[in-house]
């Protein structure tokens, strides 16, 4: 009796269990009745038809994230580099997802895979690393309309890492390194291109003021003589004016012969004095008569005072 109670309690739990549903929030659950789509299950309870309805899929409704694997690309400057992404999905239509695609996960990541490297190949190196905004609009628009049938809704790609190869990595380190020192080269070329534009600067500048400098002092020099030209011209002038007033004075003229002696003597005794080579006249009784004539003049001069 009780192993009969308990079989009859257990069928109908048993019963009870295939006759109602409950769809958790973040699902929803598509319901087949003897191998035919009949709805789709919303959260909340629901009651089935026990032997004839079944859950055929369950589908998860937030937001999923889906790791895209690296891969490797070709740019369009002909560079290899690997890839990898994020791709975010959402489930919209229950039905299509579970009868539109065998596993519209894989094809979403397979999907994203080929749209990038696509895109990628439209790229040059540069673009896709400042381009990444675009990029990722073009990739989620490309799978958004390739997965429409699928009931799921790509709500935003993400490029996660752009990895060059080595070699290309090891070629770009040797490109930069080559347009530093270009730069470089360039700067100090530049460097010194001005400072040989202001050594002659200065150098003409220095040549400019010294020849204005020389200018000035000859044009000083020759206003200097002029004047003093001038000045012994004025003087002279005066001197001969005076001697020609002493000469016109009685005895003046003896006073003229007299000082010229006194001169001619002077003169000749500074030449003895100074000379290296000794003067003699070559004939000593001139010189003695010339002494004898100067004692009579000087006679002559001291009567007439």
């Amino acid at each position: 009796m009780l192993a009969t109670l308990t079989f009859i309690f257990l069928a109908l739990l048993f019963i009870l269990v295939k006759l109602v549903l409950i769809v958790q929030m973040k699902e929803v659950c598509v319901i087949e009745r003897l191998g035919k789509f009949r709805a789709v299950m919303q959260p909340g309870i629901h009651f089935l038809i026990p032997f004839f309805d079944r859950v055929a899929y369950r589908h998860e409704t937030r937001e999923q994230v889906l790791d895209i694997p690296s891969q490797s690309c070709i740019s369009r400057d002909n560079i290899q580099i690997n890839v990898d992404g994020l791709v975010y999905i959402q489930v919209m239509d229950g039905a299509k997802a579970s009868y539109g695609i065998e596993d519209y996960r894989r094809a979403s990541v397979n999907l994203a895979q080929t749209t990038m490297r696509s895109e990628i190949g439209k790229l040059n190196l540069g673009q896709t690393f400042s381009e990444r905004d675009t990029l990722n609009e073009t990739i989620v628009s490309e799978i958004d309309k390739a997965s429409d049938p699928w009931g799921i809704k790509v709500l935003r790609y993400e490029v996660r890492n752009i990895t060059p190869s080595e070699n290309v990595i090891h070629t770009l380190e040797k490109q930069m390194e080559a347009e530093r020192q270009k730069r470089a080269e360039i700067t100090l070329a530049r460097a010194e291109k001005e400072s040989t534009i202001n050594l002659s600067e200065g150098e003409r500048q220095e040549a400019i003021n010294l020849s204005e400098g020389d200018k000035q002092r000859q044009i000083n020099e020759a206003h200097g003589r002029a004047e003093e030209i001038e000045i012994l011209t004025h003087a002279t002038a005066e001197g001969i004016n005076l001697i020609a007033k002493a000469a016109s004075e009685p005895s003046g003229d003896k006073a003229i012969k007299m000082r010229l002696l006194e001169q001619f003597i002077k003169q000749t005794g500074d030449i003895l004095r100074t000379a290296d080579v000794s003067v003699m006249p070559s004939e000593i009784a001139k010189l003695e008569g010339f002494f004898q004539g100067m004692d009579k003049v000087t006679q002559t001069v001291q009567g007439a005072k």
